[in-house]
Parts: C-alpha cells; structure tokens; sequence
C-alpha cells in the first residue's frame, strides 16, 4: 500500500479489499451520496470526504496525509488483514464463501457512537432513504456547517448538547416520527452522564449490549449494530430481516426467533460474526435471498 498527497486528496494505491459501493451500501451507515462519477461524498468527524476508485488507486478527495493518519486510516479500518478474516470465513462453508466473493469489499466502520446510536434509533422499522433523509434534517437544521464540495453545504451531525436542547416536536419536524421521544430522552440521558457511550466499548459485549438496551428505542438489534459499528463488537451478530432470511436459506431447518437466529450465529461464527453478519447481509439483500416470490 502506498500513501500519498495530490492536489487536495490522499491517493492509496494498491489498497486491498476495499470497494466504496460494498462499504456505503451495506447497512451500516448514512450519511453518503452517490455521485454521477460513481464516487461516493460522505460526512464523518465533521469532515467532507470524497472518495473514488480507479483501477489500483483510491483517490481520498478534499483531505489531505495528515488527516488521512489521524482519522480517515483509523474510519476505514486500514489497519486490519481483512484478506485473513474473509479466508476464515470462506472456510467455514460454501454459502460464506460466495457471500464473502459477492461483497469482497465490504470493511466495517469505525464510526462515532453519538451519531450511530441516534442513527440507529431512527433506523427502527424504517427504510434508508427515509433514515438518511432525517438524518440529513437534524443536521442541516440543528448541525454546525462544515464547508461546502461541489457547491453543496454539508453539515455536522448535532452534537450531544444541542440535541438535548431541541423539543420533541422541533426533532419530530425532521421526520423521526415516533422516534422523535426517544431521541431526546436518549440525549438528556447522554448529556447528564447517567451513561458515558464513549466507555462503553470498554465493556464486554453482553455488558455493553445491556447497558444500550437502557435507552429507549434500542432493541436487541439496534444495539447489535451500534456495537458492531461504533464500538469494534466483532463477536456480534445483528439479525433484521434480511439476516433472518439468508439464514432460514442455508442454515436453519426450522423458523428460529431473531435471538435464537442471533444465538446461533455467535455460536457458529465466534470472533468474527459480526463480519460473517455483514457479508451475510449484503449478499442477501442485493440478490433477494430468501424474499418470497
């Protein structure tokens, strides 16, 4: 891998492993666009960042090599051997083998658990374009600006502060629906340190689960993909209906509630269920696997 600045971007060259469309678009985070060059603009650590691949090289836009090693190498998870992990996981069977094939370059991210935990809280029984549409509210209205790319404005997701601030209705206006009382109960409890989310990975992953179960809106797989997203949770396995499906396709002879499907998982997956979930997921939803006809 070689590391290197030109005119306003980090160019990596020879990067393994790593697709923008596999790491955007599947499920695990919001707040990024499709551009008509088939780059792809996201917002993260109140940075805009732009990236596009072309052949060997990955062109980092609008940052530059400092920024790069302080934040975005940490973001995307460069440190990790993910050709080790998908060799265990093709090992494993012959349906992870051509999940892991389909979405080879799938990373998981390391996202700021603020923003996930109210990210997730939205995405309950709710669909992505409507999920990143509210978050893109709350931003915009309630979020610093951060600059502008290409002539759009973008915005910083609000902080703990201001968004414990807000109304019930004034979060409601950005299209959180039912949600909206969750949001500001989940923010009082954060600013007045009844739960520090930033320790919470210290903890171990039945501990953490427990602890993020306390706020509202937070179920058993809301707080699975927090922690798999945000807080480096690896031996997790988030179960939605997609998982549910690919699972009851290969590996199950009877219907299974989401826990026992969860159970089963962590059990069959160990250390690295949580990536097994995301190339899992990603190969299920992008090829229809196990919808009903």
């Amino acid at each position: 891998m070689n590391i290197y600045e030109e005119n306003n971007s980090v160019v990596v060259e020879n990067l393994e492993h790593f697709e923008p469309e596999h790491i955007f678009e599947c499920g695990q985070c919001f707040r990024w666009e499709k551009e008509e060059d088939e780059s792809y603009t996201i917002v993260a650590f109140e940075r805009i960042l732009n990236i596009k691949k072309d052949k060997n090289k990955i062109y980092f836009n609008n940052t530059n090599v400092n920024e790069f090693h302080s934040i975005w190498y940490e973001y995307f998870d460069l440190h990790r051997d993910y050709g080790k992990i998908k060799d265990k996981l093709r090992k494993i069977d012959t349906y992870l083998e051509k999940a892991v094939n389909f979405g080879s370059g799938i990373r998981i991210l390391n996202q700021d658990p603020w923003e996930i935990l109210i990210s997730f809280i939205i995405s309950a029984n709710n669909r992505i374009p409507m999920i990143k549409k509210s978050i893109e509210n709350l931003s915009r209205l309630y979020g610093k600006e951060i600059g502008e790319y290409k002539g759009k404005k973008y915005y910083a997701f609000p902080t703990i502060e201001k968004m414990n601030s807000l109304s019930v209705e004034e979060i409601e206006k950005c299209g959180t629906g039912y949600r909206s009382t969750y949001i500001k109960d989940t923010a009082f409890i954060v600013e007045n340190k009844q739960t520090n989310i930033y320790n919470l990975k210290n903890l171990n992953t039945d501990m953490c689960k427990s602890e993020l179960m306390m706020f509202c809106g937070v179920g058993p797989k809301v707080a699975d993909c927090i922690m798999l997203f945000s807080m480096q949770k690896y031996d997790t396995f988030p179960v939605d209906v997609w998982v549910k499906r690919v699972m009851e396709e290969f590996y199950l002879d009877e219907e299974m509630s989401l826990n026992k499907i969860r159970e089963y998982g962590i059990n069959k997956f160990k250390d690295i269920s949580g990536f097994a979930q995301q190339y899992l997921f990603y190969y299920a939803r992008e090829l229809g696997i196990g919808r009903k006809r």
